[in-house]
């Protein structure tokens, strides 16, 4: 038992590591270790934990990281990845907070940080992509993508709105369908 411990700490500690840019940038790194490597979950249900980890209060990606160690190996096993996963970001923060002050106008600080940031937008536009292929099955799934993205991009709808309206018109026409 002690050993599914120290996989899910390590696995989700090197998934900590590379997680810059937040939790959805975090997908293809949990598709190849979570899903591809371990067996542990889907794509299905990643993107199932994605949705309820919006849903609800805190970090996406330590609510995700928290229901794929609950489904492996219980609460323990929520609490092992989730102190994994945010492991990294602890030290990394120590060590940043400890120099950055005195480092931080240095130009070549700056054009790293801008480095960062543009491949931070590449990974999560890869994930959003994955994930609009594996979620757009028919012509009501594309158009609550496109009334979805346009209610968020351009009236700066809630995702609190957002998520729970989708949700009743998915039941409803899932309704509708099987009768």
């Amino acid at each position: 038992m002690l050993k599914i411990f120290a996989t899910l700490f390590f696995t989700f500690m090197k998934i900590g590591v590379c997680t810059f840019g937040g939790g959805y940038s975090m997908v293809p790194i949990l598709q190849r270790e979570v899903v591809r490597g371990k067996g542990w979950s889907t794509d299905e249900e990643i993107m199932d934990y994605y949705v309820v980890g919006q849903c609800t209060p805190g970090v996406i990606a330590v609510n995700v990281a928290t229901f794929i160690g609950q489904k492996v190996a219980g609460v323990l096993g929520g609490i092992t990845a989730t102190l994994g996963l945010i492991f990294p970001s602890y030290v990394i923060i120590c060590l940043i907070s400890a120099f950055l002050q005195r480092f931080a106008d240095l130009d070549f600080v700056q054009h790293a940080f801008a480095g960062i940031r543009i491949a931070v937008c590449a990974l999560v536009v890869n994930t959003v992509i994955g994930m609009i292929k594996k979620s757009v099955k028919d012509a009501l799934t594309f158009l609550i993508l496109i009334c979805t993205f346009i209610a968020v991009a351009f009236f700066e709808v809630s995702p609190v709105i957002i998520v729970p309206s989708v949700a009743i018109i998915g039941l409803f026409f899932n309704r509708e369908v099987s009768q």
